[in-house]
């Protein structure tokens, strides 16, 4: 019994010492990840995790505007491997739009329309939708408007807003998301975001060449709040969440409670319908039911390559040709998905737990079963 009191003690020295070891040197965020990731019985983030952090509130629009309802509504049955890839990757919602209309609607798990999930990096695609309306509101001159402008540490360093949202930043920020150490973890848990963001250095020349780094989006929405003086989430509201009719609220997840600086690299809690929206924004060069929200110009610029050696990605948009098909996407890191192929007035969004495989292409494996299989479904 003594030897086992023993041991139990020095387990308990060796936590204490563990954790003050990790405050003095700076990395007590650690903590925190376990207690978001671990004891709450997960391995990595997951899709309802915001409501363990600090976030600002996007209401619902005080005009909603509901989605039409497709004659065929939910009257066709997901094909096999759908329905084996929706039970297999922890699908949570799965909705197809056809010609403006929900054609089918599916949810799973006891989430249902309203349910917030993690949107993950289609945040991104939101921060540089958000980047375009401040360009049409003269808070921002053009996508050509050096970083340096707004944060004097840039200056000289040719770095430009449109760069961050095209990922040809040339920043020193490591895209690691195994490792706890890294910028990507301290982002997701530490809190002053801003202090670790203009720490960045421009270590390559910008606009050259593509490379993806959740930093790049972090600094744009800081850029975005500078020139316009408005928090991220209320921008985010007033510029689409209300002009769109969004039905439900969403949140947004923020550093800390001091600071409350939005993680824009990631983290919109919303719902299938609302995240759609973007969808439908986009493919009609942003008209919203005739009117013009967002220039159809910065649009078009948006979902097409920035980088002919990278035709994966626009500006803050995913690109893909599969199919023959002009696609672009909204994309998360846990398979969470809009889907958008304007040639077929076709939207898909797919919420969920887990991706697909990697593959060779730009896409796992799961977005091109999705695309095909709804393809499959409506016959086209």
């Amino acid at each position: 019994m003594k030897r086992i009191r023993n041991f139990f003690k020095w387990i308990f020295i060796l936590l204490v010492v563990l954790v003050i070891a990790l405050y003095i040197t700076g990395y007590a965020y650690i903590l925190k990840g376990v207690w978001v990731v671990y004891l709450h019985g997960h391995t990595t983030a997951y899709i309802d995790d915001f409501k363990y952090f600090e976030t600002e509130e996007i209401p619902a629009s005080t005009q909603p505007q509901p989605w039409p309802i497709h004659k065929n509504y939910n009257t066709v049955e997901a094909t096999q491997a759908l329905s084996e890839m929706n039970d297999t990757l922890g699908t949570v919602a799965f909705l197809i739009i056809k010609n403006d209309s929900i054609w089918q609607e599916k949810y799973f798990d006891g989430f249902g329309k309203k349910s917030q999930t993690n949107s993950f990096s289609m945040a991104k695609s939101v921060t540089s939708a958000l980047l375009g309306k401040a360009i049409d509101d003269g808070f921002i001159k053009n996508i050509e408007q050096p970083v340096g402008d707004f944060y004097t540490q840039y200056k000289g360093t040719g770095l430009t807003v449109g760069n961050l949202s095209a990922m040809a930043s040339g920043l020193d920020w490591d895209e690691s998301y195994s490792n706890p150490f890294g910028m990507t973890a301290r982002a997701y848990y530490d809190g002053n975001l801003a202090e670790k963001i203009l720490n960045l250095k421009v270590v390559e020349k910008p606009g050259k060449s593509y490379h993806y780094l959740s930093g790049n989006t972090q600094l744009l929405a800081m850029v975005i709040q500078k020139a316009t003086q408005k928090k991220m989430a209320d921008y985010l509201y007033e510029s689409f969440w209300q002009p769109m009719g969004a039905e439900n609220p969403a949140v947004w997840q923020v550093d800390d409670e001091e600071n409350r600086l939005v993680k824009a690299y990631c983290c919109i809690g919303s719902n299938a319908r609302d995240f759609a929206r973007f969808g439908k924004l986009y493919k009609d060069y942003g008209k919203w039911n005739g009117k013009q929200i967002l220039d159809s110009a910065f649009v078009a610029k948006s979902i097409t390559p920035r980088f002919a050696e990278s035709p994966e990605y626009g500006y803050g948009f995913w690109l893909s040709d599969f199919l023959g098909k002009k696609i672009f996407v909204m994309r998360g890191i846990l398979g969470q998905y809009v889907i958008v192929i304007p040639e077929d007035d076709l939207i898909i969004v797919r919420l969920g737990q887990q991706r697909g495989n990697k593959t060779d292409l730009p896409f796992s494996s799961d977005f091109y079963v999705y695309v095909e299989e709804v393809y499959e479904m409506i016959g086209d």
